[in-house]
């Protein structure tokens, strides 16, 4: 199945163009004309949304998981054209695309049937005491409550699970609340498609219309009067943390500030304990090249930092880690600008005092090569640029000279996605220092693997403090994600009969 683009936008159940069009930069393939948004059409989108609120955010959970299998039923049925299209624009293999579709059908199926049974709602019932002394006690009872219209912000990196019906979107529409989203424009074919999928989910299950909508576009005017529309009640965004920062702020400015929950960037440092490095460094320096560099180094949750003790067995580290990142190919990046981003970091980088470079990078055009660094933990501390997230393959190795230097580095890190400590038996004491640390700097902490690749499922936590995340109490994935778009709501000596279904 072959699929050409017709490059409008989705609002409301019509398929819309504008004369402002933008070319997209497939890394092969054709390119396609696609419409550009306007803050007109971000307000027509969001007056649907808010329409479609007052039927849709009072469906029942049944109605709500019905229509999120839909989506995924509809999003398989496309699946060879989704991969033709998304390796067009993206240049990601064919099994990253069938993979990440598997995940993004996987995540609508599973918060339908997280919210069938109903855990999510948090309810509570504090039962009237009519007769307590000396004031008596209403009748009081408590349920999480959708929030109303939200705007999603489809990412470059995830054409599909963090785009167009990806866990933002997924985690709205669960909670009952309608959905705008603005397509990256690395992908907008990809999105394209995704919205017909969720356009005919909502025309089978007889949804309002202005429950989902997507704007397409390449400029930053039309992200900005969506995230500031009055209509609009959360904002969900994974990207850079400039241009997170910016919508962040644009949120908190408003006459009625709204939550901005943003994944803007990690290093996700991994410590490497020394009973560890000496029994397995050189597979452990293996399986970090080989997780540095999935994906070309494009998953938020690349590993980007290794922290170790200075000395023989960290020198046996490094050079297995040299060989292995000197021979891996060049890969293609998502995008020209995240190729010339990567090579301005790397050269940010190699221009740092104190900084030794290991593998040197032969980025050309939009294919890059991974780079290794290495530098001393004095270093790092003295120099805040070098736990900068560079999004690519790029992997720096600090030296410290003890355990206590190792702790300092530790206490130094801003907010991250994940940190990893490898540790065998023997290092049980060095971890349970550095444990405490850890769990102040990041979402998900692991033991003895690799933070690529991000399981969804009810204990999953992918978030963090700043940096990392604007909202350090939220996740992005997993079932927890749909509590973002969600308010509690307590109910005094309602009747039965009036008190919403959930709870009467």
């Amino acid at each position: 199945m072959t699929f050409t683009p017709h490059g409008k936008h989705l609002l409301a159940g019509d398929w819309i163009g504008n004369e402002a069009t933008f070319l997209s930069e497939p890394a092969h393939g054709d390119a396609h004309t696609f419409s550009v948004g306007t803050p007109e059409l971000v307000d027509q989108a969001a007056q649907a949304a808010e329409d479609a609120f007052w039927s849709y955010g009072y469906s029942t959970r049944e109605e709500r998981a019905t229509f999120l299998n839909t989506i995924a039923d509809e999003i398989d049925a496309r699946g060879d054209a989704i991969t033709q299209i998304g390796t067009q624009e993206t240049g990601l293999p064919e099994a990253r695309l069938q993979g990440e579709r598997g995940r993004t059908t996987g995540q609508l199926r599973l918060f339908a049937s997280h919210i069938l049974a109903a855990d999510y709602l948090d309810r509570r019932h504090d039962k009237a005491l009519p007769d307590r002394a000396p004031l008596p006690r209403p009748d009081m009872r408590l349920m999480q409550r959708p929030i109303g219209p939200v705007a999603v912000f489809g990412a470059s990196n995830f054409p599909l699970a963090f785009s167009t019906a990806g866990g933002d979107t997924a985690a709205a529409l669960a909670a009952g609340c309608p959905v705008v989203v603005k397509g990256h424009p690395a992908h907008p074919g990809t999105g394209e498609i995704v919205a017909e999928a969720i356009h005919a989910a909502i025309t089978k299950c007889n949804l309002h219309p202005g429950v989902f909508s997507l704007i397409q576009g390449d400029g930053h005017n039309f992200g900005a009067s969506l995230v500031q529309h009055p209509l609009i009640k959360a904002v969900g965004f994974t990207g850079s943390l400039g241009g997170g920062r910016a919508l962040f702020d644009l949120c908190a400015q408003r006459p009625e500030p709204i939550p901005f929950f943003g994944e803007l960037g990690s290093v996700n440092p991994m410590f490497i304990l020394p009973e560890a490095l000496m029994a397995r460094g050189k597979d452990i320096a293996a399986g970090w090249a080989g997780s540095l560099t999935m994906g070309a180094g494009q998953f938020c949750t690349n590993p980007g930092i290794v922290i170790l003790l200075d000395g023989p067995d960290a020198d046996a580290f490094t050079k297995t880690a040299t060989e292995a990142l000197s021979s891996i190919g060049a890969q293609t990046m998502l995008t020209d600008g995240i190729a010339a981003a990567y090579r301005a970091g790397t050269d940010q980088i190699a221009n740092t005092s104190g900084v030794r470079a290991l593998v040197t990078s032969a980025t050309d055009a939009r294919r890059a090569t991974p780079v290794l660094f290495a530098t001393t933990a004095q270093e790092w501390l003295e120099n805040d640029t070098l736990g900068e997230e560079v999004f690519g393959p790029l992997g720096l190795i600090v030296h410290a000279k003890n355990r206590d230097e190792m702790m300092t580095v530790a206490k130094s890190l801003k907010g991250q996605l994940t940190c990893t400590i490898q540790m065998d038996d023997g290092d049980a004491e060095a971890a349970t220092a550095l444990l405490p640390i850890l769990e102040r700097k990041a979402g998900r902490i692991l033991a003895n693997g690799f933070p690529t690749g991000v399981e969804v499922c009810d204990a999953m936590v992918h978030g963090g403090p700043y940096p990392a995340t604007t909202n350090f109490g939220a996740t992005s994935v997993g079932t927890l994600s749909i509590r973002r778009f969600l308010r509690p709501v307590s109910y005094q000596n309602i009747p039965d009969s009036v008190l919403p279904w959930d709870l009467a």
